[in-house]
């Protein structure tokens, strides 16, 4: 199976992030012959800190989404948070994303399977690969045809994620498409003074160790200036070094 390659900024910023992003995708793209997905939340609802920026929210968000699409013709995926989000974020996107902490929630997957878009799940920080078993039946039985899921550590508590690799085969036996999150793998949730801090600098490794483990695709938040971010700057990768983090899994 040829991997599928997720990447774009954690939150919708501005258009010039947007643009600046999806442009390098589109020539990355172009230039490896690879799929790759814009990824971009429209409204971060789990931020640590009530102060945290969230975003433009659904109307501005996937407006700006199309877009890119528009521009750049690149396939989008975007977080949902709430059920009613499902049917309009689908009129735009390609594939709508659960949440890790959200996985297990029933109507949210129905509402996101009912709309016939691609569905990745994100598997949750206190389940292991074999337990998403479940919220995979969940999307299938209420309509979905794809469901993707996403590995992204586990928490343990003490401000930091550990993962453990096995569950990417794991999951392998409920679905062909599984990806590592090999940015949100790094972070370190709560862990920079009321807003997640992480370790940047592994994430080349995560996604070659993720490979050896059988992966089918892999998932980047990246941005022009990550220190600036206005959410998961520490765990994202630098744009500039996107091309050669791909280049490695190829």
């Amino acid at each position: 199976m040829k991997p599928v390659f997720i990447a774009g900024p954690c939150v919708i910023e501005s258009a010039e992030v947007l643009d600046a992003v999806a442009r390098e995708l589109q020539r990355i793209g172009q230039q490896y012959d690879l799929e790759i997905i814009f990824k971009a939340s429209f409204d971060k609802a789990n931020r640590t800190s009530i102060r945290s920026f969230r975003g433009p929210g659904l109307e501005r968000g996937l407006q700006m989404l199309s877009d890119v699409k528009a521009k750049y013709g690149l396939r989008l995926l975007t977080d949902i948070h709430e059920s009613y989000q499902a049917a309009p974020a689908a009129e735009v996107v390609d594939v709508l994303q659960i949440p890790a902490f959200l996985c297990r929630q029933t109507d949210l997957l129905v509402a996101a399977a009912r709309t016939g878009c691609t569905v990745n799940i994100k598997k949750a920080q206190f389940l292991s690969g074999l337990d998403m078993q479940y919220p995979v039946e969940k999307a299938r039985e209420a309509g979905a045809s794809d469901v993707w899921l996403t590995e992204r550590g586990n928490t343990f508590g003490y401000n930091n994620l550990v993962v453990d690799f096995r569950n990417i085969p794991d999951m392998l036996k409920f679905t062909p498409r599984v990806i590592m999150d090999c940015t949100h793998s790094v972070q370190r949730p709560g862990a920079a003074g009321g807003k997640t801090g992480g370790n940047r600098e592994y994430v080349p490794a995560m996604a070659l160790a993720a490979k050896a483990f059988g992966a089918t695709g892999y998932f980047f938040e990246t941005h022009p200036d990550p220190d600036n971010a206005l959410s998961d700057g520490p765990n994202m990768l630098r744009l500039d070094d996107l091309e050669n983090v791909i280049k490695s899994l190829l």
